[in-house]
């Protein structure tokens, strides 16, 4: 019989390219997904199978982190071998505005989760997406597994909260639980408003002549970006070895987010000076200036290694919003 795994927030970046991996390797899929009065199922859209066919691999069951009973009414029906923990409100600047929220749903909720798991599927395997923002205000070094953490968001310290309780569930109660402290990774299917998404569909709509200007916030803010279909590898390999353990995701190297706008405007013949403007709205109150991963540890137990390059990855999202803008474009008539 196929592995049944579970996967919150099936709907996002990650939760998509998650889910194209587990239906290859032959996995039942089963992606938590919160009731609303619009779809929001663009990204998974192409990986719909009829869920009344026998040869269904997908299905989407209602629920949310911020509720315990829907999760464990989910965790009986499916009983899976496999959770992925990927639902949170992961937008940091928005953590400011909604800290409560961000602390209920991206905290609390993984302990929900995690007490759900203990009492219905013990022997399931845990996987809770962390983030590199946990490390915040470390300077000018890369970051490891033993790097203290420093957040600076609600929704870096809502990702502490989520790291040791995971921590704490493995320890406590035996449970296969890890912790993948994943970089920041991106795709064609990041949200619009995450700085990568906006730089490269800011590009491809200033030379379609959709949008005149690009306004930005810091841009001497270095990150370390890799994509997004490499690092839910990672997750994978994670919950199959046998002992669970915490890792750092990351290519190992930084660029600024004005490199990042060299890049997609270079790349669509654009000079970034005639177009790009600062403005102070875009900052944070307490600002993340470096972070810079260091994946040893993955690369040697996991026997991971990232594919695609920082100049492929802003390439193949500018091809992609290019493609977008020229459709917006040919649809206005």
């Amino acid at each position: 019989m196929a592995k049944k795994a579970l996967i919150t927030g099936i709907t996002g970046q990650d939760g998509s390219y998650l889910a194209e991996l587990l239906l290859k390797k032959g996995y039942e899929v089963h992606g938590l997904v919160r009731r609303a009065s619009t779809f929001n199922r663009s990204r998974i859209d192409h990986l719909h199978v009829d869920e009344h066919s026998s040869s269904a691999k997908l299905f989407l069951h209602y629920g949310d982190l911020s509720d315990s009973n829907s999760l464990m009414n989910v965790l009986y029906d499916v009983q899976p071998e496999e959770i992925y923990n990927l639902a949170a409100q992961s937008h940091v600047r928005v953590s400011f505005d909604n800290a409560e929220y961000t602390a209920d749903v991206t905290g609390t909720g993984a302990l929900r989760l995690l007490e759900a798991s203990r009492r219905l599927v013990p022997k399931a395997r845990v996987y809770q997406a962390s983030s590199s923002e946990m490390f915040g205000g470390v300077q000018n070094r890369a970051q490891d597994e033993n790097t203290p953490f420093h957040p600076r968001s609600p929704y870096a310290c809502a990702k502490v909260f989520a790291f040791w309780q995971t921590v704490n569930y493995r320890e406590a109660y035996n449970m296969h639980a890890s912790n993948g402290i994943l970089f920041n990774h991106e795709s064609p299917r990041r949200g619009e408003t995450f700085v990568t998404r906006k730089v490269t569909m800011g590009a491809a709509r200033i030379k379609m002549g959709l949008q005149e200007k690009l306004y930005m916030g810091n841009l001497e803010s270095q990150r370390d970006w890799g994509f997004a279909g490499d690092y839910v590898e990672a997750m994978w390999l994670m919950l199959q070895q046998d002992k669970a353990d915490d890792y750092v995701i990351a290519t190992g190297e930084t660029h600024t987010v004005r490199k990042l706008i060299e890049v997609a405007f270079g790349y669509l013949d654009l000079d970034w000076k005639k177009y790009v403007e600062i403005d102070q709205r875009y900052y944070r109150p307490s600002e993340v200036d470096f972070l810079l991963g260091d994946p040893a540890k993955a690369k040697r137990v996991l026997g991971w290694q990232p594919k695609v390059t920082f100049e492929g990855l802003i390439k193949m999202m500018a091809d992609s919003d290019l493609q977008a803008a020229k459709r917006e474009l040919a649809s206005r008539g």
